[in-house]
């Protein structure tokens, strides 16, 4: 019996010893084994083990309009370091600039507005084909979902602004700037520099409660789950920085790690699932915490390598993670089963210093904010490791 007349069961079962390399030669066989092989059931093993194959770690699939053979293949480059570079956008003041992407289109803040730009086989267009406008001062951060987008100032400003209707609500509350806002589902909060965290909803007239930190606030997350969120303050005072509250009660479920260095602040922090939390900030860490345990602590680190604060994390939601430097545009890439930096890469900016303010990926491109200019990096090139 020749291999392509086995039944599918039995031929699965034998694929499922195949690495990537076996596989793409089997798939040279013949049209009707081509055909098979290509088949994305075939691939999924092999590409929960590659980094941004877009299989997390709980098993979903957030690049499922792309066949995952070739995602296989792309996520070769990414752990090779293996792209083209290029710088698609410039400006001529210095800006802190912040980053969104969202279905094809790259939302990117500058000064007091946000501007939304087609992106093209993951290049942006030259103009932005919309612009939000609203703020009296610079846009610090800002969320986009899939009915909003929601932006904080340092005019101590909120605007929500419809996707749909195209209308405007201004929520005012804090009074300085707002550095760090996250919005889930109706849910917003944010967090300013007048030490107070405010917590917004779109079913009760939005403005719902209020909590002060002690602190300045740098950075806040809402939990998957919608049960909790955390918040990350400059750690100027005598209380952990990273601090994890009941979204209901509003009260402090509790502080996570205890050996935090005075001005050791929290830039970013990013859920990888409701029981998984990423960090990093002034103590050139990134911190992976698993709020499952008793006490929650922190299961695994990665220390920036050139000891340069670490400005902005994402997570690929399985083995990768991608770092902004605050020194010479400096990007990094982690494995987590690897203790050491997997790859890096220096952005040339016209300011040579500049940090990397924001990054944001997805199943090809890299895209990272620098004072001057938007880098973009590009892993769709082909290795030649899979045909």
């Amino acid at each position: 019996m020749a291999i392509d007349q086995l039944p599918e069961d039995v031929l699965y079962h034998i694929l499922s010893y195949l690495d990537y390399k076996s596989l793409s030669r089997l798939s040279q066989v013949s049209r009707t084994i081509y055909h098979f092989v290509n088949r994305d059931v075939v691939w999924r093993r092999i590409a929960k083990a590659f980094l941004n194959t877009g299989i997390t770690r709980t098993g979903a699939d957030i690049y499922c309009h792309i066949p995952l053979k070739e995602r296989v293949k792309t996520a070769q480059n990414w752990n090779n370091g293996i792209c083209k570079r290029d710088i698609p956008l410039k400006w001529k003041i210095i800006l802190l600039p912040w980053l969104q992407l969202d279905d094809g289109t790259l939302f990117l803040s500058q000064a007091a507005d946000i501007r939304a730009y087609h992106l093209r086989h993951g290049r942006p267009q030259r103009k932005p084909f919309e612009t939000f406008s609203g703020h009296k001062g610079d846009v610090c951060r800002f969320v986009v979902t899939e009915s909003h987008l929601i932006s904080s100032g340092s005019d101590g400003r909120i605007l929500v602004r419809s996707r749909r209707s195209g209308t405007t609500v201004d929520l005012s509350g804090h009074n300085q700037e707002v550095n760090c806002i996250d919005a889930k589902d109706g849910l917003i909060v944010s967090g300013s520099r007048d030490r107070t965290v405010r917590i917004w909803t779109l079913a009760s007239n939005w403005r719902r409660d209020s909590l002060v930190m002690n602190d300045r606030v740098w950075s806040v997350a809402l939990n998957p789950a919608l049960s909790s969120f955390v918040t990350g303050t400059a750690c100027c005072e005598n209380f952990s920085p990273l601090r994890i509250w009941d979204v209901e009660r509003l009260e402090c479920v509790c502080s996570l790690g205890s050996q935090f260095r005075r001005g050791a602040g929290v830039l970013d922090i990013v859920f990888e699932s409701p029981f998984q939390l990423l960090t990093c900030g002034y103590d050139t860490f990134i911190r992976t915490w698993d709020l499952r345990l008793s006490p929650r602590k922190c299961v695994m680190e990665w220390e920036e390598p050139h000891d340069n604060t670490l400005y902005c994390i994402q997570t690929d939601g399985n083995h990768m993670i991608a770092s902004g430097s605050s020194h010479y545009g400096v990007v990094r890439l982690w494995d987590k089963r690897q203790t050491k930096c997997l790859q890096y890469f220096h952005l040339r900016s016209d300011q040579w210093s500049s940090p990397v303010y924001c990054l944001r990926f997805s199943s090809t491109h890299l895209y990272a904010a620098l004072a001057t200019c938007l880098h973009s990096l590009d892993f769709s090139l082909n290795s030649g490791s899979v045909r």
